[in-house]
């Protein structure tokens, strides 16, 4: 079966989205405002947890640690109401993503029987030849996890740096490739180090993720956060930046879209199948057999919940 097709417009507050899953090229046609009646309804992005299973254990991880894993079949039909609804993408993630069984064919599902664009948040270290020619086609952006480089990643990830740097160069190969970058007090120092390693493996984006706060640690602190806004506000280098939207307020960003507030942006489901407005949200409301998009209209109603 061939993949959908790679164009698609969306409609909502900021104007007339065109987006092709395939060159990601983005074009915004804010001159006209369109009727509230027309607005898709569905959120624009989409990241969902696949599984909370993850082989590796980074202290300063904020995802949930019960083990959880979402049925393939339910994630199908969640991706296809969003498609239907004018949502642009996908972001599978976990814990770990590729632990998820069914991993590859959720992959298959939406490149060929939606238009979502499809990306993943991955550590790496399963992505092996076989994995990667299954997704090869069926993946538009591969997300990889590099918190520090060299023995700062060692010690924190407890990996071989030199087989990240293998994984790296393998996923390229397969579908243009961004870097996750947790800063905190261990890897602020190995930032200029990061983006240069980052720009010699062909990264096309860099994605600076401040540590979060959990039940074991307190995240970032004041100064390492003072000292990250300043080496933003000074960096020239030609790596493109960016930052989580739970970030954005710590920084100075550029958003075309800014109009799509909150869940008309972006929403998350969890592995356990609730819908949240991030996944730094302690719960969610539940995904029922009614479907994902009720679920939406009942979360837009609600209160926004705890964070972590």
């Amino acid at each position: 079966m061939s993949p959908a097709p790679s164009a698609k417009i969306r409609i909502g507050p900021a104007g007339l989205h065109y987006f092709n899953r395939s060159s990601g090229l983005n074009v915004l046609f804010d001159e006209v405002d369109f009727p509230k009646i027309s607005w898709h309804a569905a959120p624009r992005q989409i990241s969902i947890a696949l599984t909370n299973a993850c082989d590796l254990r980074c202290s300063y991880c904020y995802a949930p640690k019960n083990h959880a894993i979402l049925d393939s079949r339910r994630v199908c039909a969640w991706l296809s109401e969003f498609d239907e609804h004018g949502a642009l993408g996908i972001g599978f993630g976990g814990g770990e993503p590729t632990l998820h069984p069914r991993f590859a064919e959720l992959c298959e599902f939406a490149a060929q029987r939606t238009t979502l664009a499809v990306t993943f948040t991955t550590h790496g270290h399963h992505l092996s030849p076989k994995l990667l020619s299954r997704i090869e086609g069926r993946v538009n952006f591969i997300r990889l996890s590099m918190d520090g480089i060299g023995s700062t990643y060692e010690r924190l990830r407890g990996r071989s740096f030199r087989d990240f740097t293998t994984k790296v160069r393998e996923a390229s190969s397969v579908a243009p490739i961004g870097l996750n970058f947790v800063v905190n007090a261990d890897t602020l120092e190995d930032l200029d180090s990061a983006i240069d390693f980052a720009q010699a493996e062909g990264v096309r984006e860099f994605l600076l993720l401040t540590e979060q706060r959990t039940d074991r640690r307190s995240g970032i602190a004041a100064e390492e956060l003072q000292l990250l806004q300043n080496w933003v506000r000074n960096y020239r280098g030609k790596m493109p930046l960016a930052v989580s939207a739970r970030d954005a307020d710590r920084f100075v960003t550029c958003d075309p879209c800014n109009a799509d507030s909150e869940l008309r942006a972006y929403a998350h489901i969890n592995a356990v199948g609730q819908l949240q407005r991030s996944s730094f949200e302690k719960s969610g409301v539940q995904i029922l057999e009614s479907g994902v998009m009720v679920a939406l209209r009942t979360l837009q109603e609600s209160q926004p919940c705890n964070t972590i």
